[in-house]
């Protein structure tokens, strides 16, 4: 499991063919833009032209320069706040992942199923099967290996600074130690109890159970066993020498790292959700908690206090990020909800994504070309692939069971674990160039 090489032969079943050549004089496929390419390899682009940047020529990183990134909530630059939304932002066409596709003499796919009897290696169709004989659809990502051990639903993912090994949590009660070179598993942790949440910060690693945050140095062995917690650790999140975890009763609790103790040590509580909190994130000095009451609250992270209550949303907010200057937010009320902040600093919604299923957890990353992408798991077993701000499909993930962890690895990888206890390695890939003429 080489994470940095190996298996990128994948070919974007909805991409142009191969080639160099000045983009001014690729074309896009009139077929693809109709939904009706059955050519495959297709010599022209499946993907809308790229931008420009202002002198005629194409734009790799058209969001470079806004400095858009995941790193935390920056005010003020970045994106204007009307940009949201298919056909803004400078994103590609509506329905890139979605239509009838041909592929190979393959005639028309279903591209909405994957094959049973594919998944089961039975499948006597082969070429002529209608359905899909892929786990994803879409362009510039690819598989590059499947981790398996896992009993039940992969609740975490993570991968500790300067580690050459993945750690991945699940409610099976075990952690799993992954060695990214062979992609053995090369330890199993027995915690006694369903891992709900699992993060790393530096060389930390941190796994939330029932009634306690257990803590690992993987540089030096060190572990910490931190108890307050009641019920469930659903989430956790650090910011400098701080440690937030949200649990089954609502309450967030704080701890502070001593650095002459070498320990954590409880800080806050802090209380105002009425139900169980299922995600945190940190930016611009504020923490965002949602929650299963159905709000999201924002909280000094100086004071410690509450400033805001947001409750635009109808059902459980699984999961937050940042993103740039905004807040991005999803429920199992099926929407993902875009955030601003006003000149008051209160946030309102300045754009709202609809889906056809509710939506378990979001993640951002930058593609191979730097282009900012929203990744999205339903509750359908798929997990939904957008560039950002555009909210264009960029393609989809399909799943034996749910999704309920995604993450980001070094360079241009990113993991997915599923309900099946199955462990995904995916790629980001340069995508082909067209130079045909139609």
């Amino acid at each position: 499991m080489d994470f940095d090489g190996g298996n990128k032969r994948v070919y974007n079943r909805l991409g142009g063919s191969t080639g160099g050549g000045d983009s001014r004089n690729q074309k896009v496929c009139f077929q693809w833009q109709a939904g009706k390419c059955n050519r495959y390899p297709c010599p022209f682009l499946h993907s809308e032209l790229p931008t420009s940047n202002g002198n005629g020529a194409p734009s790799k990183r058209p969001y470079a320069d806004n400095n858009s990134g995941f790193s935390g909530n920056r005010r003020g630059g970045g994106s204007s706040f009307n940009t949201w939304g298919p056909g803004r932002g400078g994103g590609r066409g509506r329905g890139g992942g979605r239509g009838a596709v041909g592929g190979g003499g393959r005639g028309v796919v279903n591209v909405e199923k994957v094959c049973t009897y594919w998944i089961q290696g039975t499948c006597s169709y082969g070429d002529r099967c209608k359905f899909l004989h892929s786990w994803s659809l879409g362009d510039g990502f690819s598989l590059l290996t499947q981790l398996e051990g896992h009993k039940k639903v992969v609740s975490g993912i993570a991968m500790p600074s300067g580690s050459d090994k993945l750690y991945t949590g699940s409610t099976d009660e075990t952690v799993r130690a992954w060695d990214c070179q062979s992609g053995q598993c090369i330890a199993v942790i027995n915690l006694g109890g369903e891992v709900g949440c699992m993060i790393s910060e530096g060389p930390w690693l941190f796994v939330g159970i029932p009634n306690f945050v257990k803590a690992w140095n993987t540089q030096n062995s060190m572990e910490i066993s931190l108890d307050g917690p009641v019920g469930q650790v659903y989430a956790l999140v650090v910011i400098n020498d701080m440690l937030f975890a949200g649990t089954q009763d609502g309450a967030i609790l704080l701890w502070r790292f001593n650095v002459a103790a070498n320990c954590f040590e409880p800080a806050a509580s802090l209380k105002g959700h009425t139900r169980g909190v299922v995600s945190l994130v940190v930016g611009a000095n504020r923490l965002y908690s949602g929650s299963m009451d159905n709000t999201i609250r924002v909280w000094n992270i100086e004071t410690l206090q509450c400033l805001q209550t947001l409750t635009e949303h109808t059902s459980v907010v699984m999961s937050v990020l940042c993103w740039d200057q905004f807040l991005i937010s999803c429920s199992l009320d099926k929407t993902v909800k875009v955030w601003f902040a006003t000149e008051t600093g209160n946030l309102e919604v300045t754009y709202t994504h609809p889906e056809e299923h509710g939506i378990l957890t979001l993640c951002g990353m930058h593609d191979s070309h730097g282009k900012p992408i929203l990744m999205c798991s339903c509750n359908d077993n798929t997990v939904r692939l957008y560039d950002l701000p555009s909210f264009a499909e960029r393609g989809k993930i399909f799943n034996k069971q749910e999704v309920r962890a995604i993450q980001t690895g070094p360079g241009s990888i990113f993991f997915t674990g599923d309900g099946t206890g199955q462990v995904r390695v995916w790629n980001w890939i340069p995508e082909p160039a067209a130079n045909s003429t139609q």
